[in-house]
């Protein structure tokens, strides 16, 4: 049953330097069930890193990742797990080039939750029809549009039916008629109560269906609130500077 009340992803002190370079320094942020929170900040500000560390495929510094009150950043917890609840959208689409959409999106169904074929292609084609790509299934990545391999990349991760789900610039490396056959599927996904955590450049859509947005400088986190709050009354110098400069391209 969840606990609405409670954080579903907690992350505490997050610090990830490499050598002399600090990356991240000092995160704390909570993402409630259901809840999208968003991250903005400029290119080197830590928004895909902190993705990464919290889906553990970056080793931390220092600091503490919370899932549903367990710490699966500690010491001898199975990773494999973990990552099979929090789910990572990359910008490059990663998907298996010699697998067809529909094998791509079964692969860790199958072998991580142990389905059988069938039981894997059900829900891999109900998702393929619910986005559009029902009839594309036997279809390879190199076949199908930019657009179409960016949400077939997501409903590879949500049909695993993740706790959370990270998405981090899923739109950067899209044409900019593309971006809205993404932004569609996310909305989709909001509205039926998914919990994300996404990286993103587009401040129009972070300010539609963000419920909380964290602005990153310096691996630090500047400023945050409630997304309609953030956008129109931002408090801090760097905020402003930031936003202003973004709102007009």
């Amino acid at each position: 049953m969840i606990d609405w009340d409670k954080p579903r992803l907690r992350v505490i002190g997050l610090k990830k330097h490499y050598t002399d370079r600090k990356v991240l320094n000092g995160i704390d942020l909570d993402v409630y069930p259901g809840q999208i929170v968003a991250l903005i900040g400029s290119s080197g500000s830590g928004k895909s890193t902190l993705l990464r560390c919290v889906n553990q495929v970056e080793e931390l510094t220092d600091g503490q990742i919370f899932l549903d009150g367990e710490e699966v950043s500690a010491p001898g917890v199975d990773q494999d797990r973990i990552r099979a609840q929090i789910g990572l959208v990359f910008q490059s689409f990663n998907l298996f080039g010699h697998l067809s959409i529909l094998d791509n999106i079964t692969l860790a169904l199958r072998h991580v939750k142990k389905m059988d074929r069938a039981s894997a292609e059900e829900i891999a084609l109900g998702w393929l029809k619910r986005i559009g790509l029902g009839d594309r299934g036997d279809s390879y990545p190199d076949k199908i549009s930019g657009g179409q391999q960016q949400r077939a990349a997501i409903v590879r991760a949500v049909a695993m039916e993740p706790k959370v789900l990270l998405l981090d610039e899923v739109t950067s490396a899209l044409d900019p008629e593309l971006v809205g056959e993404v932004l569609d599927l996310i909305r989709e996904l909001k509205s039926g109560g998914t919990t994300i955590l996404m990286a993103t450049h587009e401040l129009s859509f972070a300010k539609e269906v963000a419920d909380w947005v964290i602005f990153l400088e310096h691996g630090e986190i500047y400023e945050q609130g409630e997304a309609a709050e953030f956008f129109a009354n931002p408090k801090l110098p760097r905020t402003i500077e930031f936003l202003s400069r973004m709102q007009r391209y």
